[in-house]
């Protein structure tokens, strides 16, 4: 296994810090951090990778990707996760837009394609149900054929971002024969069709990125289905795997501890800065230890990417570690904030810091459930690779 970079790749990363360092403004940071300007702030960012022709590495260059290698795809996200910018909305870029190149019709390719690229559309992604979240073959969702048109009855839930989607990929039953894998199709649906409601949902985190989208009887046209219907369970694997590899988030991880390192650095621990105090040093010093193990596990997965092999079970396994070391830091992070992080930053004793801390310890509880539960990417770590089960 090669981990090494070429000079090729190490000038490729000298031009992306350059990039972030001079795009990413201090007006487009403070928007994305306001809930109130969100929206709008990430779709601008977007269309600046579109400019920029990087707006969607992991495509193939014929649809509109980058053609960038696997080790300059991992230069890409790593340097962006440490800057601090914000990942694209990975619902149309990571999510759906490789299910349509790969397994939908010429028409639906041009049709969605150029919009994902440029963010005229805005996709969710209806996969979860009050019922069904980790056993997602329990999905319930109905689709009827009735002429041109599928008749979808039920509810979707936890569907980030929902309020501001234009459409929305789902997966639905077609079918009750067989196993419950069978019978699933996977079905693009304007969110703007008669029958569509959306429930918020307000998170501990007190932000609302979370909804319930219901389906009261609501005609989609045939022309919506994905590839051959009741074989939606195949695609959506493939989407989860691509989406699972993508949790574990190295780059995020390193950002999360370069900013408890430096507000550490100006908190007082008794008459000293707490970097100093042995056990704040012992636990910071075990998750940059874990992190670099990660790492390397990862640059094992992009080496084998290089050799031309896609996404396997090691996503589950990316996925576990990635999401626990996630939720360590931001634990350390809120250990680091104290009692500041009880405190509003419009309150006379908050602060940013505290701020980030409060929300990223609430919101990333969900870490190790949402792609798919650490429970489950055991269960599929146990059959794929040690042949349990």
């Amino acid at each position: 296994m090669d981990i090494t970079f070429s000079d090729s790749d190490q000038a490729f990363r000298t031009e992306v810090r350059q990039f972030f360092a001079e795009s990413y403004t201090d007006d487009l940071k403070q928007r994305l951090g306001s809930s109130a300007t969100f929206s709008e702030a990430i779709i601008d960012w977007q269309k600046v990778l579109y400019q920029q022709g990087w707006i969607a590495p992991d495509w193939p260059a014929e649809y509109g990707g980058t053609g960038w290698s696997s080790a300059k795809k991992f230069i890409y996200e790593t340097e962006r996760a440490q800057a601090g910018v914000p990942d694209v909305l990975p619902f149309g870029l990571k999510m759906v837009g490789p299910v349509i190149y790969n397994f939908g019709t010429d028409e639906q390719k041009t049709k969605f394609l150029p919009a994902i690229l440029n963010s005229d559309h805005w996709w969710c992604q209806g996969y979860s149900e009050p019922g069904a979240g980790s056993d997602l073959a329990s999905l319930s969702t109905r689709a009827e054929r009735d002429g041109d048109h599928y008749v979808v009855n039920g509810a979707k839930v936890w569907t980030s971002y929902a309020q501001y989607a234009d459409w929305i990929f789902c997966l639905v039953r077609t079918s009750s024969d067989g196993k419950p894998q069978q019978g699933i199709s996977f079905l693009l649906i304007d969110m703007t069709l008669p029958g569509i409601s959306i429930n918020p949902i307000i998170g501990i985190d007190n932000r609302h990125t979370l909804n319930e989208v219901v389906f009261d009887n609501v005609r989609v046209p045939v022309d919506g289905l994905i590839g051959e219907e009741n074989k939606g369970w195949t695609y959506a694997k493939s989407l989860l795997a691509h989406e699972r590899n993508a949790i574990a988030g190295v780059g995020d991880i390193k950002n999360g501890l370069s900013a408890i390192h430096e507000h550490a650095e100006k908190t007082m621990s008794a008459g000293q800065p707490l970097t100093r105090d042995p056990a704040f040093r012992a636990r910071f010093s075990q998750i940059q230890i874990d992190v670099m193990a990660l790492e390397y596990s990862e640059l094992r997965t992009v080496a084998k990417s290089i050799s031309g092999q896609g996404p396997g079970p090691e996503s589950s396994l990316l996925k576990i570690r990635g999401t626990e070391l996630q939720q360590r830091v931001q634990e350390l992070m809120l250990y680091v904030a104290g009692n500041f992080a009880g405190a509003q930053t419009s309150d006379s004793i908050g602060n940013d810091f505290a701020d980030r801390a409060r929300v990223e310890y609430m919101y990333g509880r969900a870490a190790t459930v949402y792609g798919g539960s650490n429970e489950i990417q055991k269960n599929i770590i146990a059959k794929a690779i040690l042949g349990l089960g």
